[in-house]
């Protein structure tokens, strides 16, 4: 019942929509940077902390994710 009130609303279903289509743009983004990592040797896991990071952030999350990883390891 729930799902079915809040997809009545159209408002909604377009932030679900964008929200999907900024998750997939995230996941390309991280697998991009992982398929370089044999000319870089720079590696970024994607798991669900990493793909929020850069869902959320966007390019500027991917340059923190991989500061992060430069200075913490």
């Amino acid at each position: 019942m729930l799902v079915l009130v809040v997809f009545r609303n159209r408002s909604v279903g377009r932030a679900l929509s964008a929200l999907g289509l900024n998750i997939v743009v995230a996941a390309f983004l991280l697998y991009a940077l992982n398929l370089l990592s044999a000319y870089t040797q720079f590696e970024i896991p994607i798991n669900t902390a990493t793909l929020g990071t850069v869902t959320v952030l966007g390019i500027p999350g991917v340059l923190l994710l991989a500061g992060l990883k430069l200075t913490l390891l």
